[in-house]
């Protein structure tokens, strides 16, 4: 890779947003989604099965407007503050996930990710795991308790739903000292309140629910999914904090997720994480042209669709082989 303040200055023109480039994309991402709902709900007086057939472009249109809204709470998607923190809480309302609480835990995110001494005792299910030798440690009963939740159906199809429509309506992992974040939850409860309201006075709250319930199951699978495989692949790197520096696990722990060009598009760009990480400024949609134009950020392997699908199994960093494993690789000395 090359030097890290050479690459920084090579990066730098890329963190200019162009505001023509972010409202192009927040109206035809938020329009195409508008759209797409109100399809479905034409499609309820049809079948019920083309409505959940149309949940699925309709939730990708809807990860695409997570990505405007996660670019807002990096300060990348307009020059001013106030415009992000304007069109990231307007999003919030469509994600149903709090914008000023999420920013500030997604910050902490960026500060510690695949360093082996932050990891908040494993508790992120997504973008962190337990030492092989950490898990060997516990009992038999701990070990079911932290492998259950991790199995590729749950952690990936049960569970992300349950975290957004659920557990983001309360402030439970929010320090009490965090006020603002924790008004931030129950401004945006109000705000969905109003507006499932309206929709449901218009038009009923069965078709509101049975258009937009599987829309966020879409939604939230595919974005646990990216944010797990972000992170947790074949070739990832974990260190401990004597030897994790900024630059390295940006390159190195974070994945380059080559995608095919119409779910490239869907998930924003995102797949270029290695650089998102390095540099957190570039907005979405110049991480490819980012990627394209500096020489060194094109030595990180692309990891494909297959292996990432894959990847879902990856749950615990063995420090002895350097490398992620699945639990059925761990070995335990017989009693």
């Amino acid at each position: 890779m090359r030097d890290s303040a050479d690459l920084r200055s090579a990066i730098k023109p890329y963190e200019q947003p162009s505001v023509a480039a972010s409202l192009f994309q927040l109206l035809n991402s938020v329009g195409l989604f508008v759209g797409a709902c109100a399809l479905m709900y034409w499609s309820l007086h049809v079948s019920y099965f083309l409505t959940l057939l149309l949940a699925v472009p309709t939730g990708g249109f809807l990860v695409r407007i997570f990505i405007i809204q996660h670019d807002c709470g990096h300060g990348s998607f307009f020059a001013s503050k106030w415009a992000n923190d304007l069109v990231g809480r307007f999003c919030s309302i469509l994600t149903v996930t709090p914008y000023a609480n999420w920013r500030r835990q997604h910050a902490h995110h960026h500060a510690t990710w695949n360093n082996l001494d932050k990891r908040q005792a494993g508790a992120d299910i997504y973008s962190a795991c337990l030492t092989v030798g950490e898990y060997r440690a516990m009992t038999r009963w701990q070990r079911l308790v932290y492998r259950v939740p991790r199995h590729p159906l749950l952690a990936h199809i049960v569970l992300p739903p349950l975290f957004f429509l659920l557990l983001y309506r309360f402030p439970f992992d929010t320090p009490k000292e965090w006020g603002k974040e924790r008004r931030a939850v129950y401004w945006l409860n109000g705000a969905l309140a109003v507006v499932i309201g309206a929709l449901g006075a218009v038009l009923g709250f069965i078709p509101v629910l049975l258009v937009h319930l599987p829309v966020i199951v879409v939604t939230t699978i595919v974005g646990g999914w990216l944010f797990a495989v972000q992170h947790r692949f074949e070739e990832s790197r974990w260190e401990r904090q004597t030897q994790w520096t900024f630059t390295n696990a940006s390159l190195e722990g974070s994945s380059y997720l080559q995608l095919p060009r119409i779910l490239q598009w869907f998930t924003g760009n995102i797949g270029f994480h290695h650089i998102h990480h390095f540099a957190p400024r570039v907005p979405n949609y110049r991480l490819e042209s980012c990627y394209r134009s500096i020489g060194g950020l094109q030595e990180k392997s692309p990891l494909k669709l297959g292996p990432a699908l894959a990847a879902t199994g990856l749950a615990l960093w063995d420090e002895e082989r350097q490398r992620l494993v699945k639990f059925k690789d761990v070995s335990f000395a017989p009693a």
